[in-house]
């Protein structure tokens, strides 16, 4: 891997940093929704709304204690340099797992900052200050790509979820987290 180089990291939560897939499904499936019919990537109350399910039931049925980071993704957390989360995750799971968890990203922004529409990572380069040329995205999913491409920063797939494909048409997969330390300037 010959990776470029960049001032910021803007993660995606789940599926990217936390393997989070059995929490979301078991909150859906008390909440009477069939396992097969659950999809990942897309925001919380877009989902909601799909299965006719209201944020205040997903909310208390979701577990914040279960979830775990992907292995060696705790290890490289504290060695990484300006980093940053734009999540689709409801916000108060999300907080609660980002302090159990004693990750502190220069920025947070879930669900609830988008107005529980798909998120975006614009208002995360304002935040940080840089443009989308000093900005890499890493995440899992096609909506993590199209936030990439949506203000023209570089998308890298976090290779350690098996959902994400070995060869995508955009964006350079990581086989393991350490290979995000390669990625500051």
């Amino acid at each position: 891997m010959t990776p470029r180089s960049y001032d910021a990291l803007v993660f995606d939560f789940d599926g990217t940093l936390v393997d989070s897939d059995e929490a979301l499904v078991v909150a859906f499936e008390q909440l009477g929704v069939e396992r097969s019919t659950v999809t990942f990537g897309h925001a919380i109350g877009e989902e909601l709304d799909r299965l006719g399910l209201a944020l205040d039931d997903y909310a208390e049925a979701y577990d914040v204690e279960v979830v775990r980071a992907f292995d060696g993704v705790d290890r490289v957390i504290p060695q990484l340099g300006r980093w940053a989360v734009c999540s689709n995750k409801h916000p108060v799971s999300a907080t609660a797992e980002l302090t159990r968890l004693g990750w502190h990203p220069e920025v947070a922004l879930f669900a609830e900052d988008f107005h529980w529409a798909h998120k975006s990572v614009a208002p995360i380069l304002d935040l940080l200050g840089l443009t989308a040329d000093r900005v890499a995205v890493v995440g899992d999913s096609e909506g993590d790509l199209r936030c990439a491409l949506e203000v023209g920063c570089d998308m890298y797939w976090a290779g350690w979820n098996p959902r994400v494909p070995d060869d995508p048409e955009v964006g350079t997969v990581l086989s393991r987290p350490a290979q995000l330390l390669e990625l500051y300037r």
